[in-house]
């Protein structure tokens, strides 16, 4: 933070200890990771095929190839986590990888991924599993989550992992940020199929994905009474995007009937609108458009009605609430930041994408602790997760651009746990924070955005790429991160400060 210093040097991080604990003993300090983004071996003759297979084939994104080759060496991904003082590690469990024919368990990829998670524990760092991230088999069809029977076929995919898996889990993500999947897949066109502006089917998807969180809940929970599960959103200031689909879960909890959920949602959308006002035009129209486009809240067009799956999901369930924490995933969540015409300067030249690339988020670390605040309000005594959270820059050709802002990672990373410590000190019941990513992954369909601590060279190397020690930048991003637990963990508030010596 502004004004505050740190009088020890880097070295000694590891050591100091000024005061009590920032955060409880209990709280996990980890990394988080994706399956099809680290693991390689997807989508090429004779491998497993996930919903991006034509995509890679047809050349429409880059081939995601061996990726980080998390798959055939998963100990140089978990030493490194644990290296940094992580107490948790998140990974994902590919089904396409499991289930490449219908009905048929590859076990000897279960028993892999059991000998993973083993491989977690045996470093001390709790899995944080993830079931479904942005990927399915491709046996389904780019267009699954529309199936009527997708909900079905999800969940006899958890059945498998859940009882593959559940004596070595106890924390648990269903399913990865359900409002991307519809936002990116049916509105915007980044993920197959790769549709624009169909908004009926973004919710008629949206929907089949809140009941298959509800089904996954019900079957982690059968199996493993004590687990804890979540499904992580992305932070998106848009009601509709993003806290309407939380709030559709925690109704019921919250004392709402069915025949005045309508009403509460309309309820809770002005709410937001209070707690998290539009500070722009263009941001003010993409909230109308959300109001007008979306089948919940009185007044909601007739012609998006949707089939409710998820209502009847959430009322019919033996659990009265199907969220155990809230899962955060906090990068820029103002909407209309996003927005920008093409041709506009980036790093490295002009964009000519109708909008903000990644590289170019606008950076606000304060705005990790203003969120964290309005989720503790909008959902009291629920414990709070940071389940990813990053800064990214761009490489093109092996070469590294810096951020236009001029942003580091080590400085992001110093602020954003600063901003978590605050928050705990404050009383906010925040239990963990999962750092995207700990190394240069693929970021569906391009190896061009960098969010790894450690970045990777992909052009040289025993198996066409190796590990830097820095990050993409140059910055010793490990570093910070290692530092900034250990400052965490031994009291030392003024080691997270941003403008310290050398940030």
């Amino acid at each position: 933070m502004p004004g505050r210093s740190r009088p020890q040097t880097d070295s000694d991080a590891s050591t100091v200890s000024t005061g009590p604990p920032l955060v409880p003993d209990a709280f996990h300090f980890g990394v988080a990771t994706a399956g099809f983004q680290v693991e390689g071996g997807f989508n090429g003759p004779g491998e497993p095929a996930n919903n991006w297979c034509v995509w890679e084939r047809t050349g429409r994104v880059e081939a995601s190839g061996n990726a980080v080759g998390f798959w055939d060496d998963p100990e140089a991904s978990l030493d490194r986590a644990a290296s940094l003082g992580c107490t948790s590690f998140r990974l994902g469990v590919e089904w396409a990888r499991v289930e490449t024919e219908e009905g048929e368990a590859d076990r000897a990829a279960l028993d892999r991924y059991r000998s993973i998670l083993t491989g977690c524990r045996e470093r001390g760092m709790e899995p944080l599993l993830t079931l479904h991230h942005f990927t399915h088999p491709a046996w389904l069809g780019e267009e699954f989550w529309l199936r009527p029977d997708a909900v079905e076929h999800f969940g006899r995919w958890v059945d498998v992992a859940v009882e593959s898996f559940a004596d070595l889990v106890g924390m648990w993500v269903t399913l990865n940020e359900i409002n991307v999947v519809g936002l990116s897949s049916w509105l915007v066109g980044m993920f197959p199929p790769g549709r624009t502006l169909a908004f009926a089917d973004a919710w008629a998807a949206i929907d089949n994905l809140l009941a298959a969180h509800v089904r996954a809940y019900e079957a982690i929970h059968a199996a493993r009474p004590d687990a804890k599960v979540t499904t992580n959103d992305a932070s998106i200031s848009v009601y509709e995007l993003d806290h309407l689909l939380i709030d559709l879960l925690l109704s019921r909890s919250m004392g709402v009937e069915p025949a005045e959920l309508d009403g509460w949602i309309s309820e809770r959308r002005a709410q937001h609108e209070v707690l998290v006002p539009a500070t722009s035009a263009t941001e003010r129209a993409l909230r109308l458009l959300g109001r007008r486009t979306a089948p919940y809240g009185s007044g909601a067009p007739a012609r998006m009605r949707t089939a409710r799956r998820a209502v009847r999901a959430v009322f019919d369930s033996p659990h009265e609430r199907t969220l155990d924490a809230l899962g955060i995933d906090y990068y820029d969540p103002v909407v209309s930041n996003h927005v920008r015409l093409p041709g506009h300067v980036t790093a490295g030249g002009r964009s000519l994408e109708p909008g903000r690339r990644l590289w170019d988020d606008v950076v606000d670390t304060a705005g990790l602790g203003r969120w964290l605040r309005l989720e503790s309000a909008r959902a009291p005594g629920l414990d709070l997760w940071v389940v990813e959270n990053g800064l990214c820059n761009r490489v093109v050709h092996d070469r590294s651009y810096p951020r236009l802002d001029g942003w580091d990672r080590s400085r992001y990373l110093r602020e954003c746990i600063g901003e978590v410590a605050d928050a705990v000190a404050d009383g906010l019941p925040v239990r963990g924070y999962w750092h995207w990513s700990l190394v240069d992954n693929y970021e569906w369909g391009s190896y061009e955005p960098r969010f790894g601590l450690y970045g990777l060279d992909r052009n040289r190397g025993p198996h066409g790429f190796r590990w830097l020690e820095t990050d993409a930048m140059g910055g010793d991003a490990p570093g910070a991160y290692r530092d900034a637990i250990a400052a965490v963990r031994g009291g030392d508030r003024s080691a997270l400060a941003g403008d310290r010596p050398g940030a």
